[in-house]
Parts: structure tokens; C-alpha cells; sequence
């Protein structure tokens, strides 16, 4: 099973990780609209966290144990047993933030536009998450865990 490894030795909060995954995510995909638009804007699903010299890039762990699956009432957050990935279903959930809450690690975001979550989904369809490709350090890595 793949996941993403962050490595603080090379981050240096650039927060192009975190730039990327919006964009990624956003509907129109182009990044100046992306900047221009404040009505909707895009979440990001990753976050560099910075203290003093000090900086992490944070997303989703895809747990072994994921506590955010076992806390969802409505079935919306589920592992998937062949690629160990968390996956979230929209259409199944009701907005309860139980998932929030019991994250350990703080990186499912509220997204007040829709009344659901938003978290980490390995950017399906592209060869690494765009959190990965973006980063110009190595700082995230997409490696077997």
C-alpha cells in the first residue's frame, strides 16, 4: 500500500504542496481563476504546519486503524482493503464532523460550502498525488508503507 511521507528535514513551507492540491481539486483547474475566485474557493486536503525553522506538510495517513472511518455514522468513510486508502463518499454524508473530531492527525477540513468534509484522496487518476509532483525539495514522497 502506497502513502504519502512527509520529510520536515526538507520542507521549507513553501506551500506549493498545499497551492497544488487545490488547484487539483478545484473545478475549473486553472490556477489564476483559482485566485480570482473567492465565492467558492477550492480546499485543500494537505497542510504545512510552521514552527520557527521548523515545517511539516500534513494530509490524510490512509490509518491501518483509520479512527475517522470507525467515527463516521453515516458509512461515508471507508477503507479500502486492496489499496489501504480511506475513501469518502459525499453522497453518504451528513455533515456530523464526527470524523473531525476523531482524526489524530487534524487534516479533514469542514468545507462550509457544501456542509461535508474534505480530505485526502491521492488525487485518483494521476500517477502521484499533485502534493508530490509539486513539491521542488522531496519533501513528500509516495512510497510503499
Amino acid at each position: 500500500m502506497k502513502r504519502v511521507y512527509p520529510f520536515e528535514d526538507y520542507c521549507i513551507a513553501c506551500r506549493h504542496c498545499e497551492l497544488m492540491c487545490q488547484l487539483e481539486h478545484s473545478n475549473s483547474r486553472d490556477l489564476i481563476q483559482l485566485l480570482k475566485d473567492t465565492s467558492s474557493p477550492s480546499l485543500k486536503r494537505i497542510f504545512v504546519l510552521q514552527q520557527g525553522p521548523v515545517s511539516l506538510a500534513l494530509n490524510c495517513r490512509h490509518c491501518d486503524e483509520p479512527l475517522c472511518a470507525y467515527s463516521c455514522v453515516a458509512g461515508a468513510l471507508t477503507k479500502d482493503p486492496g489499496t489501504g486508502f480511506v475513501h469518502f463518499n459525499q453522497d453518504k454524508c451528513i455533515g456530523c464532523w464526527t470524523c473531525i473530531v476523531a482524526c489524530p492527525y487534524g487534516v479533514i477540513a469542514r468545507n462550509p460550502s457544501t456542509g461535508r468534509i474534505a480530505k485526502c484522496d491521492m488525487c485518483p487518476g494521476r500517477a502521484a498525488p499533485a502534493c508530490v509532483e509539486a513539491c521542488p525539495n522531496g519533501a513528500l514522497a509516495l512510497a510503499e508503507a
